[in-house]
């Protein structure tokens, strides 16, 4: 399904990890009240879900979706029902990456990763929250097989919108600064992102054209957002993606030590930001916003 629109241009402000930490869900509810914020994307199997699921309850506005976690995070199911995709702590492997090259392979990982994706959205399903979007912790679906069970599984949830992780380098350099590495990975990851994009239409969901901030993650403070703004093609749908907390708490500097959660929630609550946006003429919404036109 196309995004398209000539001459508009439409953004989504998403913040990833919703239900990770108390600090998180607190920002999420200030930045939709008092600031810009459009969507979360929930991590079902988080410390702090029912709390973000509370939240999110009083805030009928507030669009939110499934932030799929395979990585980084514990399974919704027992670890012992998913043991091809868990360590020995009984936690989503690090090297999930390096280990999903067994999807191709082995059936049996495959049933566990189907078994877990149906869990989390079954999870998600019963909050009573309506589904705005999926997207998956570390962009993991990129690959194809997470893709594919995404797009299958969500469908029966009544999916109509999925995440793709598309940031020219040619934006992405105006935004930060990039290695060289990053730009070659970037280059090598381009083919994986147009079949994404073909896969999604073909199942007639919904997507946004670009993902903004994708080589700034993290660090999403208030001028590299107003920098992104200028940047937006006309007809375009963009997502900008935050991981806003109103502190670093010590659990949240110990899994992302390098991000500035604070200083993207100031900049969801910035003024300055709300005026650039009235000024530019620029639509803010979420993907049901975008999606039903």
């Amino acid at each position: 399904m196309s995004s398209i629109v000539p001459g508009i241009r439409r953004l989504v402000f998403n913040a990833d990890d919703f239900g990770l930490d108390p600090a998180v869900n607190e920002a999420v509810e200030s930045g939709f009240c008092n600031g810009v914020l459009t969507s979360a994307s929930l991590m079902p199997g988080a410390p702090a879900a029912a709390d973000a699921v509370q939240r999110a309850r009083k805030l009928p506005g507030l669009a939110v979706g499934l932030h799929l976690t395979l990585v980084d995070g514990s399974p919704v199911l027992p670890p012992d029902r998913v043991p091809a995709l868990v360590g020995s702590d009984g936690r989503f492997a690090p090297d999930l990456w390096k280990r999903s090259f067994r999807y191709f392979f082995l059936p049996q990982v495959r049933r566990q990763l189907e078994d877990e994706i149906r869990a989390q959205y079954a999870a998600f399903s019963d909050t009573g929250l309506h589904l705005d979007h999926a997207n998956a912790h570390k962009h993991l679906h990129l690959h194809p097989t997470v893709l594919d069970l995404m797009l299958r599984v969500g469908r029966e949830h009544g999916l109509r919108a999925v995440r793709v992780p598309r940031e020219p380098v040619s934006l992405a350099r105006k935004i930060a600064p990039m290695a060289w590495s990053a730009v070659v990975g970037a280059g090598m990851l381009s083919p994986w992102i147009g079949r994404m994009a073909r896969r999604i239409r073909g199942y007639g969901l919904f997507s946004n054209d670009l993902l903004l901030g994708l080589q700034a993650t993290g660090r999403m403070d208030l001028p590299r957002v107003l920098r992104i703004l200028a940047l937006l093609p006309p007809g375009s749908t963009t997502e900008i993606y935050f991981h806003p907390a109103v502190e670093q708490t010590s659990f949240l500097r110990q899994l992302m030590p390098d991000y500035s959660p604070v200083a993207e929630w100031q900049a969801l609550c910035s003024p300055e930001l709300r005026a650039a946006l009235e000024k530019q003429d620029i639509e803010v919404g979420s993907y049901s916003d975008f999606s039903r036109r």
